[in-house]
């Protein structure tokens, strides 16, 4: 019995080995290859380009906006034949937003008021207090802008920054000295990327007819835009008489992206500026123009305490060219991070239709 008992168990023995010898060899096999990364957001690797950044500016010459459209865009000109800045055509296909798509209610702002609009159809995508009549800061400076182009100034013209154009009201510090001559180019530049108060309080003073016919131009073109509950008072913004809201403001943000020294201007990231004989340096004080995920026509900001953190844009997301107006943020980063909390709601939405549609 006791061989027959030995015989059993090597009999059992050999057969486990057997049975276990090939999961052993499966086991020891190379594992599969890791899949490669590709760009962020991209399933071929392509990686999307846009163009909200502009190169810097030689002392007072205006760089020009970078053309990286598709092949098929063609770059528009301005009437003085300069290149400026397009929409893009993006490198895929088109994707539509319906308005069945789009549900505000899933989109929490924190900016008091807010809208939306789908420049294509005009329509309100999104829509927050935009009735409610609120001071709107240096926003001021798009109108400011207008003003001065349309009175076909020579933008080579010397100015110069005087005592008028010092912030008695607020207090707010400028990095132009009292005597510094600039270009009336230079000045616009300076107003509309870095929200420069001289340099705007210097345009209007030097308008034909002084600062008081300055503002009369400026309500007037309120007028003709269309924009009923707005006042100017000055050109900088920094009273808290200039009101508007933000269905008036999204007509403005449409009628300055048609004039082309705004919309590189305002989009420009940053300057060098030679300010008599001194080399400074200038930022956006919108960030988003440095962020390649953002197609941005036309940006300005805004801060008084009375307004607090402002923000309008032209820009195309999802696909679509649209106007973004939002006033009245409390924090630094919250009028950014409610426009990214859009971006994010607008193309959850284009991705969902592209689903269906497949």
């Amino acid at each position: 019995m006791k061989q027959l008992f030995k015989a059993a168990v090597l009999i059992g023995a050999l057969l486990g080995f057997g049975f276990s010898a090939p999961l052993q060899a499966a086991s020891d096999g190379k594992k599969p290859a890791p899949a490669k990364k590709t760009a962020a957001g991209s399933k071929s690797g392509e990686k999307f380009v846009a163009t909200g950044a502009r190169k810097p500016v030689a002392k007072t010459e205006l760089a020009k906006a970078p053309q990286k459209s598709a092949k098929s865009a063609k770059p528009a000109k301005s009437g003085s034949g300069k290149q400026v800045a397009a929409w893009e055509a993006p490198p895929k296909a088109i994707r539509r937003v319906s308005m069945a798509d789009v549900d505000p209610g899933r989109v929490a702002l924190h900016s008091a008021s807010a809208l939306v609009i789908d420049q294509e159809t005009g329509q309100a995508l999104l829509e927050k207090h935009a009735d409610v009549q609120v001071p709107i800061a240096s926003i001021t400076k798009l109108m400011t802008a207008m003003v001065v182009l349309d009175a076909k100034l020579d933008l080579n013209e010397v100015i110069t920054i005087s005592d008028d154009d010092v912030d008695t009201l607020k207090g707010s510090r400028s990095r132009i000295p009292v005597g510094t001559t600039m270009t009336r180019e230079t000045a616009m530049l300076l107003a509309l990327m870095s929200s420069e108060n001289r340099a705007a309080n210097a345009l209007g003073r030097h308008y034909p007819g002084g600062q008081a016919a300055f503002v009369r131009a400026m309500n007037a073109k309120a007028r003709e835009l269309g924009m009923r509950n707005s006042r100017f008072e000055e050109p900088t913004g920094l009273s808290s008489n200039n009101v508007s809201t933000a269905y008036d403001l999204s007509r403005m943000v449409a009628a300055a992206a048609g004039y082309p020294e705004i919309r590189i201007y305002s989009t420009n990231a940053e300057a060098t500026i030679d300010l008599n004989g001194r080399i400074q340096e200038f930022r956006n004080t919108n960030g988003l123009v440095r962020n390649d995920n953002w197609v941005i026509g036309v940006s300005k900001t805004g801060y008084i305490s009375e307004a607090g953190r402002c923000l309008v844009m032209q820009a195309r997301v999802a696909d679509k060219p649209v106007v973004m107006v939002l006033l009245d943020s409390q924090g630094k980063m919250t009028r950014v991070g409610d426009a990214m909390r859009i971006k994010r709601w607008m193309e959850s939405a284009s991705a969902a239709t592209d689903r269906r549609n497949v």
